[in-house]
């Protein structure tokens, strides 16, 4: 009898354990859009990096399949909340795609709110935006192959809940596990206050040390009015000379980069330019960011060549590196780039914030495109008068409006921003710089 009972017993436990299996813990709901579409849920009791258990959404091979975990939170609008995960995925072929989180704002009836836009905002658009779901960003994969998703968020002054989806979507025979979930109050992210700065300046030509030279008491001129981030113009060094490019060319580091490292450090700024590199037996049109240390942080070699740059012998770069500073994340590109959408949307999918673009000249409608396509400050130097009707020298906000302009020679404008405060767009457009990674269609980088 007593043997009866043990088997009894363990196979309840089997029972029981057999059926958590397929039950998510703690109020969280299996959700799909359509039951044609629903794919397969389970609870891994021991699964996640901690064997504290995982939520499961497995694929078969069908096409277009999405389903997710869901659970709502209370939240008190205009506090912050910090949302972590981790996820695993097997067989899933495009994770930034398919294996996503939404926040989405809701109030006590479970109706979307409006977003929290300032006054001037809603007098520009004549609407108040609607506050649409946030995706968190994919950080760290560890050697197991979990990847931390994460984001800090405030709540919008009328909601009263945050709906949190853990979802696979778009993955035939795919398989994902969401393990660590957590959604908690936490502190206001702190402001990220940068002054970014252009020069509106064209070199004399008389040698390439004096063509830097000229720029000098400009740049004194942007530390005197606490710049972070001054950008100049287009192979500066030779612009004016009548010299090949490969005759002027130089190593970098080397003396163009030196000389301005030390105006950098001198007045407390960071420096972005353009020259003709040379390595070997290659030439490049090269951007370099310069740190307020006076050290080299990087350079961009110019991707998009002109026809004449091309005919002059000169080579393509072929990567779009984006840098850390002390205020954010800096991408490089050099004029001609911007007539191609790729280049400002390859830096802005490796997180670069302001991209700082040298520029002899190009249309400025172009300008705007880059950055409100890809919500990205863009600080750019030319080598054109407003007279032109055609490139400027300027400043442009995330909206793609330029807010600082020198129109004058020999003249610096300055705009202060706030990195910490993303775009709240028109409509149901939302922070779209947070929704590029997940929304974007497939490239070959991916």
């Amino acid at each position: 009898m007593k043997r009866i009972t043990t088997l009894t017993i363990a196979l309840y436990s089997l029972l029981a354990l057999a059926c958590s299996a397929n039950q998510p813990p703690n109020d969280w709901e299996t959700v799909a859009p359509r039951d044609e579409i629903r794919p397969k849920f389970s609870f891994e009791p021991r699964g996640g990096p901690k064997k504290t258990g995982s939520m499961v959404v497995t694929h078969d091979r069908r096409d277009g399949l999405d389903g997710w975990f869901q659970k709502s939170f209370a939240v008190s609008g205009g506090d912050y909340y910090q949302f972590r995960s981790v996820r695993k995925t097997h067989k899933v072929a495009v994770p930034r795609r398919s294996a996503l989180v939404r926040v989405l704002w809701q109030d006590e009836a479970g109706h979307m709110v409006s977003a929290d836009v300032s006054e001037r905002q809603v007098k520009e658009l004549g609407h108040v935006p609607s506050a649409e779901p946030e995706y968190p960003v994919d950080g760290v994969t560890d050697s197991q192959g979990w990847t931390t998703v994460s984001g800090v968020y405030r709540a919008p002054a009328r909601a009263t809940r945050a709906v949190v989806e853990l979802h696979l979507q778009w993955a035939p025979n795919g398989r994902i596990e969401w393990s660590e979930v957590q959604f908690d109050k936490t502190a206001p992210r702190s402001p990220r206050i940068v002054r970014l700065a252009t020069i509106h300046y064209k070199p004399t030509g008389k040698s390439p040390r004096e063509n830097c030279e000229e720029y000098a008491p400009l740049i004194a001129e942007a530390g005197n009015q606490k710049a972070d981030l001054v950008v100049l113009g287009e192979t500066v060094p030779s612009l004016g000379l009548k010299l090949k490019p490969e005759e002027n060319a130089e190593v970098i580091p080397g003396p163009t980069t030196r000389y301005f490292g030390e105006l950098a450090r001198k007045h407390n700024l960071h420096i972005a330019l353009s020259l003709h590199e040379r390595d070997g037996h290659l030439v490049y049109n090269t951007a370099v960011l310069l740190g307020s240390d006076g050290r080299l942080i990087g350079k961009y070699r110019k991707v998009c060549l002109p026809p004449s740059e091309a005919a002059a012998g000169i080579a393509p770069g072929k990567d779009y590196p984006v840098f850390d500073t002390k205020f954010g994340k800096v991408g490089l590109m050099v004029c001609y780039d911007g007539f191609f959408p790729e280049v400002a949307r390859e830096l802005a999918n490796r997180g670069a914030e302001v991209i700082a673009w040298p520029v002899y000249g190009c249309n400025p409608l172009l300008a705007q495109a880059r950055a409100c396509e890809n919500h990205v400050y863009l600080v750019c130097s030319t080598f054109m008068e407003p007279k032109d009707g055609w490139m400027i020298s300027a400043v442009f906000d995330q909206t793609g409006k330029p807010i600082a302009q020198a129109g004058k020679w020999g003249t610096v404008a300055v705009a202060e921003v706030d990195l910490s405060q993303p775009y709240i767009g028109p409509y149901n457009l939302g922070d779209f710089r947070a929704m590029v990674p997940r929304h974007r269609p497939v490239s070959q980088g991916d």
